[in-house]
């Protein structure tokens, strides 16, 4: 599943098509993915002027001058693919409608937005602006890691007591917005922390390694365009990048990259997810 930075990197891509211009058209071609659709979203959508792109989480938000925001999940295989716009030195053309092509708003400038998703996992809905916080999806995520209310003491607050492993700990959304299991991974092994122990157990000086190095983590990984495992493609239909940085996701039995260390690369399953952690550096 797309984790934040594949979802920023998806927003920043949308905005020079979707933000400040009207859908002239949406087309709705299925009653609904994971949920069901809103009632009579088409004709919603239809006219509006997105005011705004924002992401929340793994959660991208679309504000409308007609006070409601269009939330869109991508879900395990979910792209938005964009065509018929200049993106930077191309122009995409419109390609042939898909199978999955499930929603395709048609943006004023001639850009379309074509929602396509194969296994079906992705959402939308449609939902008044000034109460988005309060929707289902939201209401209980954590701050988001690049935000000011994510901090050293907070962290170590949520965290203080927990007698969950310290992976499954920063997994959980009502800690952290965002994380996803490979970027968790990474900053893991960066800290010298193994994905093992509990979150209860880390002293303070890894505790406050966590933050700055999540937010570099992510940081680079945006710059990267993400990580392209199976599905994932930018908006423009290109690949992310950051996977050629991968120090320890999906690369079980490589030797450790940490200076000095001839440990080599393992995989533990918690939780029916993958961990891939070196477990001579990270303790």
């Amino acid at each position: 599943m797309p984790e934040l930075p594949e979802v920023e990197t998806v927003r920043r891509g949308l905005l020079p098509v979707m933000e400040g211009r009207v859908i002239e058209q949406a087309e709705v071609r299925r009653e609904g993915l994971r949920f069901a659709f809103p009632p009579r979203m088409a004709e919603r959508l239809a006219g509006a002027t997105v005011l705004g792109l924002r992401r929340r989480s793994k959660y991208i938000l679309a504000d409308l001058s007609t006070d409601e925001t269009l939330l869109i999940h991508l879900g395990m295989s979910g792209r938005l693919l964009i065509s018929g716009a200049q993106l930077g030195a191309f122009h995409h053309d419109h390609p042939a409608p898909q199978k999955h092509d499930h929603v395709v708003l048609t943006m004023a400038g001639g850009g379309r937005i074509t929602f396509n998703d194969a296994r079906r996992f992705g959402a939308m809905d449609l939902m008044a602006t000034a109460t988005a916080g309060h929707h289902s999806l939201l209401a209980s995520l954590g701050p988001e890691p690049f935000g000011n209310d994510f901090s050293e003491t907070y962290l170590a607050g949520r965290l203080a007591g927990k007698a969950t492993p310290i992976k499954s700990a920063l997994l959980d959304q009502h800690v952290v917005a965002g994380l996803g299991n490979i970027y968790v991974c990474e900053v893991l092994h960066r800290a010298g922390v193994s994905p093992l122990r509990l979150a209860r157990d880390l002293t303070s000086r890894e505790m406050g390694t966590l933050v700055p190095l999540i937010r570099d983590v992510l940081g680079e990984a945006i710059e990267a365009g993400g990580s392209s495992l199976r599905d994932y493609r930018q908006a423009d239909g290109e690949l992310g990048y950051f996977q050629h940085n991968f120090r320890v996701y999906d690369r079980e039995g490589a030797p450790c990259p940490t200076p000095g260390c001839n440990g080599t690369i393992t995989r533990t399953v918690q939780a029916g997810r993958s961990s891939f952690h070196c477990p001579t550096c990270q303790r």
